[in-house]
């Protein structure tokens, strides 16, 4: 994946570019903002981006884990663990990577950001789903 912009080398230039997604200190990061439809979520190219530059391996995992991500958030609103009127982050696991999620009660999205994991003592306190079970 990349974001470089005309002009620049490397992709962690982009600063000036609107960040999309879920306010993230991390980088590097990959933050989008999917449109909610009903249970249904749409990613949308130009309302994503990428702050920093992820390995190559990373970024693999990134191809790999993103469209379960993406059902497993689905999945979330249906169940009414993610919830369009209220704002509640939750966080998954996958491949070596964090994804954050939160509709911060838009009612019609979902902010995401997903970089790559550091393990930490404590456990973060937003709903945490491992999803091992998908690879």
């Amino acid at each position: 994946m990349s974001d470089t912009l005309h002009g620049t080398t490397l992709p962690d230039d982009n600063h000036d570019r609107p960040w999309w997604g879920l306010p993230c200190t991390v980088t590097p990061c990959f933050g989008a903002r999917l449109v909610q439809e009903g249970n249904r979520l749409h990613y949308l190219a130009d309302r994503a981006g990428i702050r920093g530059r992820f390995s190559d391996a990373d970024t693999y995992h990134l191809d790999q884990a993103f469209p379960l991500l993406m059902k497993q958030l689905e999945l979330m609103l249906t169940s009414g663990e993610l919830n369009p009127r209220h704002q509640h982050t939750i966080t998954l696991y996958a491949k070596g990577l964090t994804c954050e999620a939160d509709t911060l009660g838009s009612c019609s999205f979902v902010y995401m950001a997903v970089y790559a994991t550091r393990f930490s003592n404590q456990l973060p306190k937003a709903s945490v789903h491992q999803l091992t079970h998908y690879f």
